[in-house]
Protein backbone atom coordinates (compact mmCIF):
# COMPACT_ATOMS: atom_id res chain seq x y z
CA UNK A 1 0.00 0.00 0.00
CA UNK A 2 1.05 3.86 -0.24
CA UNK A 3 1.40 5.67 2.90
CA UNK A 4 3.01 5.30 5.86
CA UNK A 5 2.40 1.36 8.02
CA UNK A 6 3.66 1.11 11.27
CA UNK A 7 3.45 -2.63 12.74
CA UNK A 8 4.42 -4.20 16.46
CA UNK A 9 7.10 -1.03 16.98
CA UNK A 10 8.48 -1.22 19.82
CA UNK A 11 11.11 1.74 20.76
CA UNK A 12 12.68 3.43 24.01
CA UNK A 13 16.06 4.12 26.23
CA UNK A 14 18.08 1.44 27.26
CA UNK A 15 15.98 -0.52 29.46
CA UNK A 16 13.17 1.68 29.61
CA UNK A 17 10.33 1.07 27.05
CA UNK A 18 8.36 3.62 25.68
CA UNK A 19 6.44 2.14 22.36
CA UNK A 20 5.18 -1.24 23.52
CA UNK A 21 3.41 -2.50 20.07
CA UNK A 22 2.47 0.74 18.20
CA UNK A 23 0.09 -0.16 15.03
CA UNK A 24 -0.72 3.10 12.72
CA UNK A 25 -1.71 3.18 9.51
CA UNK A 26 -1.73 6.77 7.61
CA UNK A 27 -3.30 6.07 3.97
CA UNK A 28 -1.24 8.44 0.92
CA UNK A 29 -2.65 12.04 1.24
CA UNK A 30 -3.96 11.52 4.51
CA UNK A 31 -4.02 14.02 7.34
CA UNK A 32 -3.37 11.96 10.57
CA UNK A 33 -3.20 13.36 13.94
CA UNK A 34 -1.58 11.13 16.98
CA UNK A 35 -3.46 12.26 20.45
CA UNK A 36 -2.36 11.42 23.70
CA UNK A 37 -1.13 13.41 27.06
CA UNK A 38 2.30 13.53 27.81
CA UNK A 39 4.22 10.72 28.25
CA UNK A 40 2.82 8.74 26.38
CA UNK A 41 5.04 8.17 23.77
CA UNK A 42 3.86 10.60 20.70
CA UNK A 43 7.09 12.35 20.19
CA UNK A 44 9.23 9.17 20.66
CA UNK A 45 7.12 7.46 17.60
CA UNK A 46 7.50 10.77 15.79
CA UNK A 47 11.53 10.41 16.10
CA UNK A 48 11.13 6.63 15.35
CA UNK A 49 9.27 7.41 11.96
CA UNK A 50 11.84 10.36 10.97
CA UNK A 51 14.91 8.08 11.73
CA UNK A 52 16.29 10.18 14.65
CA UNK A 53 15.76 7.13 17.05
CA UNK A 54 15.93 3.30 15.93
CA UNK A 55 13.20 1.18 16.67
CA UNK A 56 13.84 -1.82 18.72
CA UNK A 57 11.59 -4.10 17.02
CA UNK A 58 8.46 -3.75 14.41
CA UNK A 59 8.09 -2.47 11.46
CA UNK A 60 8.03 0.96 9.91
CA UNK A 61 7.08 1.72 6.04
CA UNK A 62 7.10 4.40 3.38
CA UNK A 63 5.21 3.27 0.49
CA UNK A 64 7.06 0.15 -0.77
CA UNK A 65 10.32 0.89 1.66
CA UNK A 66 10.85 -0.58 4.57
CA UNK A 67 12.65 2.35 6.86
CA UNK A 68 13.17 0.41 9.63
CA UNK A 69 12.63 -3.54 11.06
CA UNK A 70 14.34 -3.52 14.36
CA UNK A 71 17.57 -4.78 12.76
CA UNK A 72 18.41 -2.20 9.59
CA UNK A 73 17.44 1.56 9.09
CA UNK A 74 17.58 3.94 6.47
CA UNK A 75 19.46 6.87 7.26
CA UNK A 76 17.23 9.92 8.14
CA UNK A 77 18.28 11.90 5.17
CA UNK A 78 17.23 9.28 3.08
CA UNK A 79 13.66 9.09 4.14
CA UNK A 80 12.20 11.65 2.37
CA UNK A 81 10.21 13.17 5.53
CA UNK A 82 9.73 16.41 6.57
CA UNK A 83 9.78 17.48 10.15
CA UNK A 84 8.32 20.29 12.04
CA UNK A 85 9.14 20.79 15.73
CA UNK A 86 7.39 22.56 17.88
CA UNK A 87 9.96 26.00 17.82
CA UNK A 88 10.53 25.90 14.39
CA UNK A 89 13.59 25.52 15.06
CA UNK A 90 14.45 28.13 11.88
CA UNK A 91 18.00 29.63 11.38
CA UNK A 92 18.49 33.18 12.50
CA UNK A 93 21.33 34.15 10.10
CA UNK A 94 19.29 33.60 7.13
CA UNK A 95 16.47 35.05 5.78
CA UNK A 96 13.24 33.54 5.19
CA UNK A 97 13.58 32.49 1.88
CA UNK A 98 17.18 31.36 3.01
CA UNK A 99 15.57 29.06 5.58
CA UNK A 100 12.92 28.08 2.75
CA UNK A 101 15.89 27.07 0.60
CA UNK A 102 17.37 25.86 2.72
CA UNK A 103 19.09 22.17 1.18
CA UNK A 104 17.54 22.69 -2.12
CA UNK A 105 19.95 22.85 -5.62
CA UNK A 106 20.99 26.44 -5.20
CA UNK A 107 19.30 27.51 -8.80
CA UNK A 108 15.34 26.09 -7.84
CA UNK A 109 16.02 28.22 -4.25
CA UNK A 110 14.72 31.77 -4.88
CA UNK A 111 11.72 30.19 -7.66
CA UNK A 112 11.00 27.27 -4.83
CA UNK A 113 10.80 29.98 -1.80
CA UNK A 114 8.36 32.18 -3.60
CA UNK A 115 6.20 29.10 -4.43
CA UNK A 116 5.57 28.31 -1.06
CA UNK A 117 5.52 31.65 0.47
CA UNK A 118 2.54 32.19 -1.44
CA UNK A 119 1.02 28.40 -0.28
CA UNK A 120 1.54 29.60 3.29
CA UNK A 121 0.56 33.28 2.53
CA UNK A 122 3.51 35.17 3.05
CA UNK A 123 4.25 36.48 -0.21
CA UNK A 124 6.54 39.42 -0.22
CA UNK A 125 8.34 38.27 2.96
CA UNK A 126 11.06 36.37 1.97
CA UNK A 127 13.95 38.82 2.54
CA UNK A 128 12.74 39.16 6.76
CA UNK A 129 14.88 37.43 9.18
CA UNK A 130 12.87 35.12 11.44
CA UNK A 131 12.85 37.32 14.27
CA UNK A 132 11.21 40.00 12.28
CA UNK A 133 8.02 37.69 12.65
CA UNK A 134 5.12 36.88 14.61
CA UNK A 135 5.09 33.17 16.35
CA UNK A 136 2.61 32.23 13.66
CA UNK A 137 4.45 33.84 10.99
CA UNK A 138 7.50 31.49 11.85
CA UNK A 139 5.50 28.56 11.90
CA UNK A 140 4.18 28.85 8.21
CA UNK A 141 7.69 29.54 7.24
CA UNK A 142 8.68 26.15 9.09
CA UNK A 143 5.85 24.23 7.23
CA UNK A 144 7.10 25.55 3.99
CA UNK A 145 10.94 24.84 4.53
CA UNK A 146 9.33 21.40 5.44
CA UNK A 147 7.68 21.11 1.65
CA UNK A 148 10.32 22.22 -0.19
CA UNK A 149 12.03 18.72 -0.56
CA UNK A 150 8.75 17.31 -1.61
CA UNK A 151 8.76 15.03 1.22
CA UNK A 152 6.38 11.68 1.08
CA UNK A 153 5.29 11.84 4.62
CA UNK A 154 5.59 15.27 6.77
CA UNK A 155 6.01 15.00 10.61
CA UNK A 156 4.56 18.00 12.88
CA UNK A 157 5.18 17.84 16.60
CA UNK A 158 2.91 20.23 18.59
CA UNK A 159 3.86 22.55 15.83
CA UNK A 160 0.86 25.13 17.76
CA UNK A 161 1.84 24.56 21.39
CA UNK A 162 3.63 27.82 21.72
CA UNK A 163 1.13 29.92 20.15
CA UNK A 164 -1.87 31.69 22.32
CA UNK A 165 -5.28 29.87 22.14
CA UNK A 166 -7.08 32.89 19.27
CA UNK A 167 -3.84 32.39 16.86
CA UNK A 168 -3.72 28.31 17.60
CA UNK A 169 -7.01 28.27 16.05
CA UNK A 170 -6.12 30.33 13.10
CA UNK A 171 -2.98 28.82 12.49
CA UNK A 172 -3.91 24.88 12.69
CA UNK A 173 -6.78 25.73 10.37
CA UNK A 174 -4.53 27.74 7.56
CA UNK A 175 -2.10 24.76 7.75
CA UNK A 176 -4.46 22.09 7.34
CA UNK A 177 -5.57 23.75 4.46
CA UNK A 178 -2.02 24.09 3.16
CA UNK A 179 -1.52 20.83 3.44
CA UNK A 180 -4.77 19.82 1.35
CA UNK A 181 -4.04 22.12 -0.97
CA UNK A 182 -0.45 20.38 -1.22
CA UNK A 183 -1.98 17.09 -1.09
CA UNK A 184 0.52 16.73 1.34
CA UNK A 185 0.61 13.23 3.56
CA UNK A 186 1.08 14.41 7.10
CA UNK A 187 0.74 12.87 10.80
CA UNK A 188 0.10 15.90 13.60
CA UNK A 189 1.22 15.19 17.06
CA UNK A 190 -0.97 16.84 20.19
CA UNK A 191 -2.38 16.42 23.42
CA UNK A 192 -5.41 18.76 22.35
CA UNK A 193 -8.45 16.94 21.54
CA UNK A 194 -10.36 19.67 19.81
CA UNK A 195 -7.02 20.47 17.73
CA UNK A 196 -7.09 16.68 16.83
CA UNK A 197 -10.93 17.02 16.08
CA UNK A 198 -10.67 19.80 13.71
CA UNK A 199 -7.29 18.96 11.61
CA UNK A 200 -7.33 15.11 10.58
CA UNK A 201 -8.70 12.92 8.41
CA UNK A 202 -7.85 10.06 11.04
CA UNK A 203 -6.66 9.66 14.87
CA UNK A 204 -4.87 7.40 16.58
CA UNK A 205 -5.40 7.59 20.28
CA UNK A 206 -2.22 6.57 22.07
CA UNK A 207 -1.99 5.86 25.56
CA UNK A 208 0.98 4.06 27.70
CA UNK A 209 3.19 3.47 24.49
CA UNK A 210 0.46 1.85 22.32
CA UNK A 211 -2.46 2.87 20.26
CA UNK A 212 -6.15 2.45 21.89
CA UNK A 213 -7.56 3.20 18.68
CA UNK A 214 -7.90 4.55 15.48
CA UNK A 215 -10.74 6.15 13.55
CA UNK A 216 -12.13 8.57 11.81
CA UNK A 217 -13.01 11.80 14.03
CA UNK A 218 -16.41 11.14 13.95
CA UNK A 219 -16.46 7.67 14.64
CA UNK A 220 -13.86 8.22 17.11
CA UNK A 221 -16.10 10.63 19.22
CA UNK A 222 -19.23 8.88 19.02
CA UNK A 223 -17.79 4.84 19.48
CA UNK A 224 -15.01 5.15 21.32
CA UNK A 225 -13.36 1.72 21.86
CA UNK A 226 -13.89 1.80 25.51
CA UNK A 227 -14.23 4.45 28.78
CA UNK A 228 -10.83 6.02 28.41
CA UNK A 229 -11.13 6.97 24.87
CA UNK A 230 -14.44 8.09 25.29
CA UNK A 231 -13.16 10.87 28.32
CA UNK A 232 -10.11 11.90 26.55
CA UNK A 233 -12.17 12.79 23.80
CA UNK A 234 -14.49 15.24 25.03
CA UNK A 235 -17.37 14.96 28.01
CA UNK A 236 -18.65 11.72 28.52
CA UNK A 237 -21.86 10.38 30.56
CA UNK A 238 -20.95 6.79 31.15
CA UNK A 239 -24.42 5.56 32.39
CA UNK A 240 -24.97 1.74 33.70
CA UNK A 241 -26.81 -0.05 31.38
CA UNK A 242 -28.35 -4.10 31.01
CA UNK A 243 -27.24 -4.36 27.39
CA UNK A 244 -29.13 -6.92 25.38
CA UNK A 245 -28.88 -7.54 21.41
CA UNK A 246 -29.84 -3.96 20.17
CA UNK A 247 -31.06 -2.10 23.00
CA UNK A 248 -29.93 -0.90 26.87
CA UNK A 249 -31.84 -0.56 29.16
CA UNK A 250 -31.20 2.14 31.60
CA UNK A 251 -32.26 4.57 33.94
CA UNK A 252 -33.83 6.27 31.07
CA UNK A 253 -35.35 3.43 29.87
CA UNK A 254 -34.74 1.26 26.49
CA UNK A 255 -32.09 2.93 24.24
CA UNK A 256 -31.09 1.61 20.45
CA UNK A 257 -27.51 1.38 20.59
CA UNK A 258 -25.05 1.88 17.96
CA UNK A 259 -23.58 -1.47 17.35
CA UNK A 260 -25.33 -4.83 18.74
CA UNK A 261 -23.88 -6.03 21.83
CA UNK A 262 -24.71 -9.37 21.58
CA UNK A 263 -26.27 -11.98 24.68
CA UNK A 264 -27.60 -9.63 27.95
CA UNK A 265 -25.01 -8.60 29.87
CA UNK A 266 -24.48 -5.61 32.27
CA UNK A 267 -22.41 -2.89 31.07
CA UNK A 268 -21.96 0.75 30.73
CA UNK A 269 -22.87 2.99 27.48
CA UNK A 270 -21.72 6.42 26.41
CA UNK A 271 -24.05 9.46 26.31
CA UNK A 272 -22.11 12.88 25.25
CA UNK A 273 -23.65 15.93 26.94
CA UNK A 274 -25.67 16.84 23.78
CA UNK A 275 -27.80 14.07 23.82
CA UNK A 276 -29.42 14.88 27.38
CA UNK A 277 -31.90 17.25 27.41
CA UNK A 278 -33.34 19.46 30.51
CA UNK A 279 -37.08 19.88 31.37
CA UNK A 280 -38.91 21.06 34.82
CA UNK A 281 -41.56 18.63 33.90
CA UNK A 282 -41.32 15.02 35.13
CA UNK A 283 -41.80 13.42 31.55
CA UNK A 284 -41.87 9.80 30.98
CA UNK A 285 -38.38 8.59 30.66
CA UNK A 286 -36.52 11.51 33.00
CA UNK A 287 -34.63 11.65 35.64
CA UNK A 288 -34.65 13.80 38.17
CA UNK A 289 -31.35 15.43 39.03
CA UNK A 290 -29.98 18.60 41.38
CA UNK A 291 -28.32 21.35 39.64
CA UNK A 292 -24.63 21.53 41.09
CA UNK A 293 -22.73 24.13 39.07
CA UNK A 294 -23.82 25.67 35.34
CA UNK A 295 -21.36 28.12 33.68
CA UNK A 296 -20.82 29.32 30.12
CA UNK A 297 -18.87 27.17 27.79
CA UNK A 298 -18.17 28.94 24.27
CA UNK A 299 -21.58 29.77 22.98
CA UNK A 300 -23.55 27.01 25.19
CA UNK A 301 -24.53 27.01 28.86
CA UNK A 302 -22.99 23.62 30.51
CA UNK A 303 -24.70 22.22 33.53
CA UNK A 304 -23.58 19.96 35.97
CA UNK A 305 -25.85 17.65 37.52
CA UNK A 306 -26.55 14.69 40.46
CA UNK A 307 -28.84 12.78 39.71
CA UNK A 308 -30.93 10.78 42.32
CA UNK A 309 -29.22 7.70 43.93
CA UNK A 310 -32.37 5.82 43.40
CA UNK A 311 -32.41 5.67 40.16
CA UNK A 312 -29.17 3.78 39.47
CA UNK A 313 -26.69 7.04 38.18
CA UNK A 314 -24.16 7.65 41.25
CA UNK A 315 -22.22 10.88 40.51
CA UNK A 316 -22.59 13.25 37.88
CA UNK A 317 -23.95 14.11 34.78
CA UNK A 318 -23.13 16.80 32.52
CA UNK A 319 -25.17 18.26 29.88
CA UNK A 320 -25.55 21.52 27.53
CA UNK A 321 -28.63 24.00 27.18
CA UNK A 322 -29.16 26.85 24.77
CA UNK A 323 -29.50 29.32 27.64
CA UNK A 324 -28.84 29.63 31.36
CA UNK A 325 -30.89 26.99 33.33
CA UNK A 326 -32.87 28.85 35.78
CA UNK A 327 -33.83 26.53 38.34
CA UNK A 328 -31.68 24.04 41.16
CA UNK A 329 -33.49 20.75 40.22
CA UNK A 330 -33.94 19.47 36.74
CA UNK A 331 -35.60 16.07 34.91
CA UNK A 332 -33.11 15.05 32.39
CA UNK A 333 -33.68 13.11 29.41
CA UNK A 334 -31.87 11.02 26.90
CA UNK A 335 -31.93 10.67 23.14
CA UNK A 336 -30.06 9.47 20.20
CA UNK A 337 -28.23 6.31 19.80
CA UNK A 338 -26.29 4.81 23.08
CA UNK A 339 -22.72 3.53 22.65
CA UNK A 340 -21.80 0.32 24.55
CA UNK A 341 -18.40 0.13 26.57
CA UNK A 342 -17.03 -2.71 28.66
CA UNK A 343 -17.53 -1.63 32.78
CA UNK A 344 -15.01 -0.85 34.60
CA UNK A 345 -15.70 -0.52 38.55
CA UNK A 346 -13.83 2.37 38.64
CA UNK A 347 -15.44 4.27 36.39
CA UNK A 348 -17.19 7.60 36.82
CA UNK A 349 -20.57 8.57 35.60
CA UNK A 350 -19.75 11.40 33.88
CA UNK A 351 -15.62 11.79 32.53
CA UNK A 352 -13.84 14.30 30.62
CA UNK A 353 -12.63 17.81 29.97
Amino acid sequence: MSGLMVSGLRAGHGRAEILSGVDLVVEDGALACVLGPSGCGKSTLLRVIAGFHPAAAGRVSLGERTLDDGRSRLPAERRRIGYVPQDGALFPHLTVAGNIGFGLPRGRRREKAAELLALVGLDGLGDRHPHQLSGGQQQRVALARALATEPELLLLDEPFAALDAALRTELRTEVAATLRRAGATAILVTHDQEEALSFADTIAVMRAGRIAQQAAPHELYHAPADAAVAGFLGEANLVPARLDGAKADTAFGSLPLTADAGTARRGVVLLRPRQLSLTADPLPGAVRARVTRSHFRGHDHRVELRPDPQDGLPGSLIAYTDGPWPHDDAYVRAQGLAHPLDESEDTPTAVGS
